[in-house]
């Protein structure tokens, strides 16, 4: 029990000395992959080892170029493995996040082009409802 006790205690002291840096280390991950993804439009393992590789560097840049160089090594090498596996999760769900962007967006394209077009058959109506009543004084008239 006082293994136990001091196994918390430890966990406690020393965890939050590395949750706000693995936050900050998958924060900036998660931006680069998402960016890339977002600027290339689709969804490869190239995004995940270039945010593991720009993370990783980012991460030991305060040790000097040898630092840089073995933070990029190792964020690409880790970073390949964690893209690979969120996307055979994607894929396990049944539709990508690209596929779902896409699906959405064209939805979107065609709610608003379906309501730009009632708007406009609405618009042509009332041109139509315009003309017939400045028609009716000048036939009235003509009639006379």
């Amino acid at each position: 029990q006082s293994a136990h006790r001091a196994g918390l205690r430890g966990f406690i002291r020393y965890g939050w000395r590395w949750s706000w840096r693995v936050a900050a280390f998958v924060t900036v991950f998660n931006m680069v992959s998402t960016g890339l993804t977002v600027y290339r439009n689709k969804t490869t393992i190239s995004n995940f080892a270039s945010a593991g590789a720009f993370t990783g560097a980012l991460f030991r840049m305060h040790l000097g170029l040898q630092g840089l160089a073995g933070g990029f090594m190792f964020g690409a090498v880790f970073g390949i493995p964690a893209g690979g596996l969120l996307m055979v999760m994607q894929k396990l769900a049944g539709e990508t996040l690209q596929e779902k962007r896409n699906r959405e967006r064209q939805e979107m394209y065609e709610r608003k082009a379906a309501e730009w077009q009632s708007r406009l058959s609405v618009t042509e109506v009332l041109v139509q409802m315009e003309s017939n009543t400045q028609e009716g004084p000048e036939t009235e008239r003509a009639r006379e």
